[in-house]
């Protein structure tokens, strides 16, 4: 294979001039529209005219926002741009309920007309160079699938808590994934209809936000058939905050791959670097010294109660959650002695792929303080390590961690 081949397709950040929304069709997003359209109506009211006529200071520009829903019960990590973590213990089976589903945006929510969005397919290993409008994506074959989504910083703070060591980023407890059901066309059906090249190597998805977040996947990856250009979310629209008019789906793979506001397809015949996969998202630290590119989530589970919890005394049952993007949940195991000894607990199903498992153990809470310790395998064998070396940007943390509850 020659070197030019094999030479990376570098993708720039130039800035994107954005659409305000107006008149979209779905219920939905108009409603959420009229929301933000209130809100800034609300601060440009003027007052009544005086009886003797005065000159008024000029309008202030009111900022677009950052985000189009409020945080709600969602822990906010960080306000601009927005980071608001999913409150597990609020979460009462599979799906995440679209106001709890966590929130990790790079820069503030933009506002897109679904008539005018346009979705360009294009690159060197394509045949047929082409735009899609709305209309079009949805005349194309379409499937509805759950799967979690999760931020690559998902459990950071624990590099500090556990290890002692601050990582960089927003410090997300658990609360860093969501599971939704999500309606849309396989890529796959996008990509043969362009006219995919026998030599394509990486399909660069973009989004139209003013960071043109952009991550390439392999060309094997985007042809599976779970790897979606989702326009539905939990039954709706998907909202903006969570990439109106429609989003990647890429299960199993770390946040960032799941672009936003998708607007651009680039299939090429070498890999794509952007600053997403080659100065974001990668490993940084004495223990990855080659700084490998991160692509896959681990196997990870969590405790469905607040951090630092209060319970009353007497019997309960404690639940929680186990994913991988590797396979299905095996088994689930927990520690109230501090790891010394382990116990399964019942997997409730379904148990399926890129969707978390639901466990749950009985417990005789005496008052004290305590730990909960859980630790999940997955059917590949991969198990929560004890530790894990920490790394610059704080990614991919996994060990079984001590949740901490008080008992009265």
């Amino acid at each position: 294979m020659n070197d030019e081949a094999n030479t990376p397709v570098e993708v720039g950040d130039d800035d994107l001039r954005l659409t305000a929304a107006k008149g979209v069709s779905r219920r939905e997003f108009l409603a959420m529209g009229a929301t933000v359209a209130a809100l800034g109506a609300a601060s440009c009211v003027a007052p009544a005219a005086p009886a003797t006529p005065t000159a008024l200071p000029p309008a202030k520009e009111t900022p677009r926002p950052l985000s189009v829903l409020p945080s709600g019960q969602r822990r906010i990590i960080a306000a601009s741009p927005p980071v608001y973590e999913t409150p597990l213990d609020q979460v009462q089976g599979l799906i995440t309920p679209t106001p709890l589903f966590f929130l990790r945006n790079h820069v503030a929510t933009p506002i897109i007309d679904v008539k005018t969005w346009r979705l360009k397919v294009e690159g060197s290993a394509v045949e047929k160079p082409m735009e899609l409008t709305f209309d079009d994506l949805l005349n194309l074959p379409s499937r509805s699938q759950l799967s979690w989504v999760e931020c690559a910083g998902n459990g950071r703070s624990f590099f500090d808590k556990f290890g002692g060591k601050v990582a960089q980023g927003g410090q997300w407890r658990l609360g860093g994934i969501s599971v939704a059901e999500w309606t849309g066309v396989p890529l796959s059906e996008v990509l043969k209809k362009a006219g995919v090249k026998s030599n394509a190597v990486d399909v660069l998805l973009e989004g139209l936000d003013q960071a043109k977040v952009g991550r390439p996947i392999p060309i094997k990856a985007a042809m599976e058939p779970h790897v979606m250009l989702a326009y539905s979310m939990n039954g709706e629209s998907l909202p903006p905050d969570h990439g109106f008019p429609v989003r990647a789906i890429v299960p199993g793979w770390i946040g960032v791959a799941n672009i936003k506001w998708l607007g651009h397809i680039a299939v090429e015949d070498k890999p794509v670097k952007t600053r997403f996969n080659t100065d974001l998202y990668i490993m940084k630290g004495p223990d990855y010294p080659y700084q490998p590119s991160l692509s896959l989530q681990n196997i990870k589970s969590a405790v469905a109660l607040p951090w630092e919890a209060t319970l009353k005394a007497g019997s309960r049952i404690v639940r929680g959650f186990a994913w991988s993007a590797y396979g299905k949940i095996a088994k689930v195991e927990h520690s109230l002695d501090g790891g010394k000894t382990w116990k399964p607990a019942v997997l409730l199903e379904p148990n399926t792929p890129f969707v978390w498992a639901r466990w749950e153990f009985p417990w005789q809470a005496a008052p004290g303080n305590h730990t909960i310790m859980i630790r999940a395998t997955d059917e590949k064998g991969n198990a929560q390590p004890d530790k894990v070396p920490w790394n610059e940007q704080g990614y991919l943390y996994n060990a079984v961690i001590s949740h901490p509850v008080k008992v009265e």
